[in-house]
């Protein structure tokens, strides 16, 4: 069998396995002033459970560095059937992640679209509805999606989502991260000097005038219309005296760097004992 089939069939039981076995965490409830802070909080949350099957996907890569072409040993058709099941998951994770792309072609009053480089569109029949004030608004709520490349993250978020189906904590994680991810652009528009009045008017009047577009790689000013409320609320209050900055993700990075470094070489380590006591008993 050949060395890269062999890798993808390992890290699709073994990782996939993984995912599952952590999807069902449950949801922790978060509370902070800062509205960029819990979206952080929320962000990290929508990651964890994926993050050991990430690691042991390195550690099989590490394996797979020192295994020879084509694999001596390949997979027991057991685990390839036990595999099976796992990688549905992962073709109906990639097929939505796909068909998102394409997105509803309804007008979606003002969103953030692209993922590499994102732009704004605004309907002109929605700044009909809007005066000055209200349009800068929602542009600032927008341009603070797209300077932080919010649709790419909605697309990977919704992807690794996905991949812990049927879990509903999965979908609780992400439902609230992206509630937790309008109110820090609105509390970044308001920090750029937007009245939060004028945000909720934009808020609301695009609510009115949106038609259900599906905003699956859209980052848009409306967001989930149950959480329109809470939003109105909170732009109506002022911003929190101690603001909390985006902290600095250097130590995250050093950490992912060095938790994947370290499973590599393990894999390199001890990659052949393991797999091979797995083959054993599989036969």
């Amino acid at each position: 069998m050949e060395r890269e089939l062999c890798l993808s069939i390992l890290i699709v039981l073994i990782g996939g396995t993984t995912v599952l076995s952590c999807g069902w965490w449950p949801v922790g409830d978060v509370r902070e002033s800062s509205a960029r802070r819990l979206e952080q909080i929320a962000w990290r949350q929508v990651w964890l459970p994926v993050a050991p099957a990430i690691i042991v996907a390195a550690w099989l890569c590490g394996w797979a560095l020192v295994e020879p072409d084509p694999v001596p040993e390949g997979a027991p058709p057991l685990l390839i059937l036990m595999s099976l099941p796992l990688a549905m998951v992962f073709a109906r994770a990639v097929i939505r992640a796909g068909w998102s792309l394409f997105g509803d072609r309804r007008d979606p009053g003002t969103a953030t679209v692209g993922l590499l480089r994102p732009w704004i569109v605004f309907s002109p029949h929605l700044a009909k509805g809007l005066d000055d004030l209200q349009i800068e608004a929602a542009l600032a709520h927008e341009r603070a999606h797209a300077q932080h490349r919010d649709p790419l993250r909605i697309l990977l978020a919704q992807f690794v989502t996905d991949l812990q189906w049927p879990w509903p904590q999965a979908q609780q994680r992400l439902r609230r991260w992206l509630f937790a991810l309008e109110l820090a652009r609105d509390e970044e528009a308001r920090e750029a000097g937007i009245e939060g009045p004028d945000l909720a008017e934009a808020i609301v009047a695009s609510a009115r005038f949106r038609q259900q577009a599906n905003l699956s790689l859209r980052a848009a000013l409306t967001g989930e219309a149950s959480a329109l409320k809470e939003r109105v609320k909170r732009l109506s209050q002022p911003l929190p005296i101690e603001y909390s900055r985006a902290r600095s993700k250097t130590p995250v990075l050093v950490a992912a760097i060095s938790s994947l470094s370290l499973a590599v070489l393990l894999g390199v380590i001890s990659g052949e004992e393991v797999i091979s006591t797995l083959f054993r008993i599989s036969i």
